[in-house]
């Protein structure tokens, strides 16, 4: 994981960009979920007013598909009342279908008057490298196999909520842990706080990257593999599951295995465990239907979570003021 900043929401005019999960340290996590839980209590008609007179307008570039992140960014923007134009599929449907560069994209929206930028791309980087072109502020909504910080703070929000903490509890990372940006930038975030118990549980193929391994033991933090779901499900307070990244597998023949072999990591039976069930979908199918009316199934939960938190982050990128 690139390191970019220590603390981008208290330095923030020295680095207004999101990029990695690196940049954030626990005094500035902890200062955007206040600012984001008051906003799940703020009246809508409070919440226009926070950038209604800003005019500022918020560009969104994705390269790849997307429903919540895309969406959840959007409506963010509107209910805080500043502008939003979205395209959703600008790998097909924008200039780079004519072979236009990431960079020239982006310096276009910034002659355009983009005043903040959420980019979605399909390669690992592609946010690092508009950010070091952009005059405008670059919201990395996604970089291939790399990281999706704003993912990892709204999970952040969710556990703090959920189980009202967010040191000293355990949590276990499910399915295809190698190829997962979610994880990835949720592993960086939990790395700052106290008493984390992080358990991996995946085949042997596509479990832990060295990289991602070494950064959690050069943090000190206590790490549990398992090739059982069963094993780790009962000493758990969070249930992490992820879906099998099929667009970053060019292998048809790992694809199938994967298929087969992640069966056997799924929740579609009955559920008693005392473990919150978190995914930061879409899912496929490693959680059942059936589980959408447990009280532990956090995951739509996560998805309101996730729309405070973005419209935190934006207030913060603005510096606007909330009103009282």
């Amino acid at each position: 994981m690139s390191s970019l900043i220590n603390d981008p929401l208290i330095t923030w005019n020295n680095y207004p960009h999101v990029i990695s999960a690196d940049q954030f340290g626990p005094d500035s996590i902890k200062q955007l979920l206040l600012l984001a839980e008051h906003l799940l209590q703020a009246r809508a008609d409070h919440l226009r007013l926070l950038l209604r007179n800003a005019n500022k307008l918020m560009v969104e570039l994705f390269y790849q598909p997307s429903t919540r992140t895309r969406l959840s960014f959007g409506i963010a923007m509107q209910r805080l009342g500043g502008m939003v134009i979205s395209t959703e599929n600008a790998k097909e449907f924008s200039s780079a279908a004519k072979g236009e560069s990431l960079t020239d994209s982006i310096k276009t929206l910034n002659a355009l008057g983009a005043d903040v930028i959420v980019l979605r791309y399909h390669e690992t980087g592609g946010a690092a490298r508009a950010a070091e072109i952009s005059q405008a502020p670059i919201i990395n909504a996604g970089d291939g196999t790399g990281e999706h910080p704003t993912q990892g703070l709204l999970d952040l929000l969710t556990i703090k909520k959920e189980l009202g903490r967010l040191d000293n509890f355990s949590i276990a990372f499910v399915g295809d842990i190698y190829k997962s940006r979610t994880i990835s930038s949720l592993v960086g975030l939990l790395r700052g706080f106290n008493g984390v118990e992080m358990h991996f549980v995946a085949p042997s193929y596509i479990e832990l990257s060295p990289a991602t391994l070494k950064y959690l033991l050069d943090g000190r933090k206590k790490i549990n593999r398992h090739l059982t779901l069963a094993e780790a499900i009962i000493k758990c307070d969070v249930v992490y599951m992820t879906r099998i990244q099929a667009e970053n597998y060019a292998d048809d023949q790992t694809l199938k295995k994967l298929s087969k072999d992640l069966i056997d990591y799924s929740l579609n039976g009955p559920y008693h465990g005392k473990a919150v069930i978190m995914h930061p979908l879409p899912r496929n199918e490693e959680i059942a239907p059936d589980l959408d009316q447990n009280p532990k199934s956090a995951y739509f939960r996560q998805v309101g979570y996730g729309l405070c938190l973005r419209m935190a982050l934006l207030l913060q990128i603005f510096g606007s003021k909330i009103i009282a």
